[in-house]
């Protein structure tokens, strides 16, 4: 018997606190207009001190559970997409485990920045088509703010701290339709944070291991990219573009996002976009972009929703859904 995943429940959470771009004018030498034309974000959701990437996860997930309408005791499996865990190890997956009361299922973190969570989602399926797990909890969490250099005006206007998550269920008829996941080392000094356990510790320690980004590189990459990733998932479903009811992309950038949408020659009205809002919350960004559209009523049951992202590694994949 073939199986399929399906998901049946979204739920995000972004913290109370709000960085607004005339906030960030008197940090750093930068304006409102600069970060709005350049990035289209407005403002974004910063954790407050105490309120770490679990807590976020948390929150996103009991709000998925909820909408899907299942008992805790049926999630047979947890991934959580994270750059930024709260300790070395355990991983922020079990540590959320034990925080919903999930006993004895597999539990783990995926590490693949901005594409974190479509690379989640593509690993679930694979256990879900395989009948390894009949009920997936995928997680998109981020506190991005407490890796940014707040002196640094190229990174400090780009990134806020959010969790989305996603419920997927076993069904019968295809949920997620294909996933396409890429990655290429090669271009990491152009995104990253250079320091880490093993490299530079000492960094790590005194608070300066901080996001460096080569801002027109990536982005002019992403675009490229992510025009090709679009190509591949339709021609691998024998779609065309017009098939495409919804695009959920990574909200790293509205002119990224507007390049995107181009190439599938979609109107905005069918991209959902809250980079505005959010700034760009890394793995977090497509399910909480997902989650409120799903809330809103924009998406429907029977939509077919394209969601790719873009992310340090350099990572990129794109998932089809058949909402």
């Amino acid at each position: 018997m073939t199986h399929f995943a399906r998901i049946v429940g979204t739920g995000g959470y972004l913290p109370e606190r709000i960085l607004t771009n005339a906030e960030l004018e008197t940090m750093v030498d930068t304006s409102d207009a600069w970060i709005r034309e350049r990035t289209g974000i407005t403002q974004r959701h910063i954790a407050a001190e105490g309120e770490f990437t679990l807590d976020l996860a948390e929150q996103a997930s009991r709000r998925a559970i909820d909408m899907a309408g299942i008992r805790i005791d049926e999630i047979d499996m947890i991934i959580v997409a994270t750059t930024t865990p709260d300790q070395v190890f355990p991983s922020t997956a079990c540590l959320l485990q034990s925080r919903l009361g999930v006993h004895g299922c597999p539990a783990f973190d995926i590490q693949a920045v901005c594409t974190g969570f479509v690379y989640a989602l593509a690993v679930a399926d694979q256990f879900m088509r395989t009948g390894a797990a009949t009920t997936v909890l995928v997680v998109g969490a981020e506190t991005f703010s407490r890796i940014i250099d707040w002196t640094d005006r190229n990174t400090c206007v780009l990134f806020g701290d959010g969790a989305g998550a996603a419920v997927l269920k076993q069904d019968t008829a295809p949920g997620i339709l294909s996933t396409h996941l890429h990655a290429d080392g090669d271009y990491a000094n152009l995104l990253q944070v250079p320091q880490g356990v093993s490299n530079n510790l000492a960094a790590v320690q005194e608070g300066r291991a901080f996001v460096e980004m080569a801002g027109g590189e990536v982005f002019r990459m992403a675009v490229k990219t992510l025009g090709r990733i679009v190509d591949e998932t339709l021609e691998a479903n024998q779609l065309d573009k017009s098939d495409v009811d919804w695009l959920v992309p990574h909200q790293a950038n509205s002119r990224i996002i507007a390049a995107t949408a181009r190439k599938l020659r979609m109107p905005v009205s069918k991209v959902v976009q809250t980079v505005a809002e959010h700034g760009n919350t890394s793995a977090a960004s497509i399910p909480l972009a997902l989650d409120v559209a799903v809330r809103d009523g924009r998406i429907k049951r029977g939509d077919t929703i394209l969601m790719e992202g873009f992310g340090g590694g350099f990572t990129w994949g794109s998932a089809l859904v058949n909402w």
